[in-house]
């Protein structure tokens, strides 16, 4: 996304795009469901374990671990291949996210640096810093073309500019730009889809739309397949009206996805199955 130009806010005016109010107004309705079921007046700290761990299950799938839940559930060790690599990597993330929300509107990129340490959790000179010129990028789901190094630089400080600077955008639209940004320009050389879904976990509870973090976009993308992932990513690479309006929208059906999600898991508690 291009962060320059004459309009003061880019953010708001994509907030603008012809169906981004429907796709905010509909999450808005989905979120409001889940936080006003009584069992979340009673156990939303239930609620919220389950979404991290249903979250970190879709966030991993999406980067080739898809694993039942059960088996998440069960595991302990997380340090045999790599899929269990990338499962731990994402559990780690979940957990590491909500400790970062105070530190994001004041420094992102230091939350994305910490991110993709926490990920990658190895001690490499590459690590906790976004990629050099010639380094190679590890992220196999993606493939569209990858930004230089300088590219990526300026265009983290731009998007760190926008974050700092705030504005009147929906959380929805800032989550979304958040998250395809990342998608873009996979600034670090391995983890890429988990810092970038993790970042847009932080925009959407920091903001207030999810502040228990019980609306599991991770869970929406999953339940959505990779396919409309990619593609949707592809429209927000293309920088149109309309390729940025639908990876807002499709932002927004996992979101709701997630919010679904969480309804289910509250239904199930009151009803003494879960």
């Amino acid at each position: 996304m291009s962060t320059t130009g004459a309009t003061a806010d880019p953010l708001a005016a994509l907030g603008a795009l012809p169906g981004v109010a429907e796709s905010v107004e509909s999450v808005r309705k989905a979120v409001d469901r889940v936080y006003g079921h009584r069992v979340m007046r009673r156990r939303s700290n239930e609620i919220t374990s389950e979404a991290a761990l249903r979250g970190a299950r879709g966030s991993a799938a999406l980067s080739g671990a898809d694993w039942a839940l059960e088996e998440v559930r069960r595991r302990t060790d997380f340090s045999g291949d790599d899929e269990a690599r990338i499962m731990g990597a994402a559990l780690r993330l979940t957990a590491e996210a909500g400790q970062l929300l105070s530190i994001w509107r004041q420094s992102p990129l230091r939350v994305l640096a910490r991110l993709h340490l926490v990920a990658a959790a190895t001690n490499g000179p590459e690590v906790g810093r976004p990629r050099q010129a010639g380094e190679p990028v590890d992220e196999p789901t993606v493939e569209l073309p990858l930004p230089s190094a300088d590219e990526v630089h300026g265009r983290l400080e731009g998007l760190s500019e926008l974050i700092i600077a705030g504005g009147s955008a929906p959380a929805l639209v800032t989550a979304a730009v958040v998250h395809g940004e990342l998608l873009a320009l996979r600034p670090f050389t391995s983890h890429n889809g988990l810092v970038a879904r993790a970042a847009e976990r932080i925009v959407l509870v920091g903001s207030g739309l999810d502040p228990k973090s019980v609306c599991p976009s991770e869970v929406g993308y999953g339940e959505l397949g990779r396919a409309a992932y990619l593609a949707a990513l592809d429209g927000y690479v293309s920088g149109t009206p309309e390729g940025m309006a639908a990876w807002i929208a499709h932002c927004g059906k996992a979101v709701e996805l997630g919010a679904r999600e969480s309804t289910a898991v509250c239904e199930a508690l009151q009803r003494g199955a879960a």
